[in-house]
């Protein structure tokens, strides 16, 4: 009988294991991919909006060598983080159910079974795509995740979205060769762009490098086309690829199987704001997964401090 199963082994994940480990208690983390699972499924040029220190957890210093950090040097961070305080995690260990279990919860992956008396889930966002629902978006030349911008090269490409992740991936994919076409449902460019991008995209779109639809959505998509419902009528363009930064949602459907409930129009878990725990007792969340489809509220900037409070209500009830 563990103290503690945390479920979710990317930066919060980890922030939660060190707050277990320094109040003494028993726990183990589980992940269902690699190390900070995330972080590794960004794109290979990706760099972080924050600088390093909001990045650190467990009092270890993140140090970089450029003002924003980037994915590789988060990876290096965050697996030093593992590696310096001994963390119990176990890889590529997806867990499949939790269930109450006389007073406590046996927890199920596809390796084994644990049993605890509290449960914390540190899951994320980025495993989950939000869908398009339209004609042909199941075509292989659709694209949810993005990896690296020479894959691009010379091909006609249309991007979806007005978010950072679209915007990077227009501007870095037109920087290597590529035909691009931006579809953006708004009538401008996202405010929450990256200050120092956001007048790159919009001075490519004036001089006509990177073609722009505003107020605008993709209508299907086809073997070598695609089409665009604009204000003015449907355009259809000659296309190679289609790059759907749509955005990504946590897993509602392992949120609901737990028993936690869940707002009918954002889908946000019941929590005790001043806890993290649940409408099911023993059971804590951590991280951008309370946010439900309000993706943008939480970072690891500002849910590190989860880890203590979720740790500090585990003791004051023991």
């Amino acid at each position: 009988m563990l103290d503690v199963i945390i479920i979710g082994g990317g930066p919060i994940g980890l922030a939660c294991g060190i707050a277990a480990q320094n109040a003494g208690l028993s726990f183990v983390i589980l992940e269902k991919g690699c190390l900070v699972n995330s972080l590794y499924n960004y794109p290979s040029t990706m760099t972080f909006f924050s600088t390093s220190e909001k990045l650190e957890i467990g009092n270890l210093p993140f140090m970089s060598t450029h003002n924003k950090p980037n994915r590789a040097e988060a990876l290096e961070y965050y697996r030093r983080v593992t590696f310096q305080y001994h963390l119990p995690i176990r890889l590529f260990e997806e867990v499949k159910t939790v269930v109450p279990n006389n007073g406590a919860y046996q927890v199920t992956t596809c390796k084994a079974a644990y049993q605890a008396k509290k449960v914390i889930i540190a899951t994320g966002f980025y495993d989950i795509a939000v869908n398009l629902n339209i004609p042909g978006e199941d075509l292989p030349k659709v694209k949810h995740y993005y990896k690296d911008p020479s894959y691009y090269t010379m091909q006609k490409v249309v991007v979806v979205g007005s978010s950072n992740s679209a915007i990077d991936v227009a501007l870095e994919t037109y920087r290597k060769g590529a035909e691009v076409t931006l579809v953006i449902r708004g009538p401008e460019i996202s405010n929450r762009v990256k200050y120092w991008v956001r007048p790159d995209i919009i001075n490519r779109i004036e001089e006509g490098s990177i073609k722009a639809y505003f107020n605008s959505s993709l209508a299907a998509v086809r073997e070598h086309e695609a089409d665009i419902s604009t204000p003015n009528g449907t355009v259809t363009i000659s296309n190679d690829f289609v790059m759907a930064m749509t955005g990504y949602k946590p897993n509602f459907n392992f949120l609901r199987q737990t028993g936690i409930t869940l707002t009918e129009d954002k889908f946000i878990p019941t929590y005790n704001p001043d806890t993290m725990e649940t409408n099911m007792p023993g059971i804590y969340l951590a991280g951008v997964v309370v946010g439900g489809m309000d993706t943008h509220l939480w970072f690891i900037e500002n849910s590190r401090i989860h880890a203590d409070m979720i740790i500090n209500d585990i003791m004051a009830k023991q």
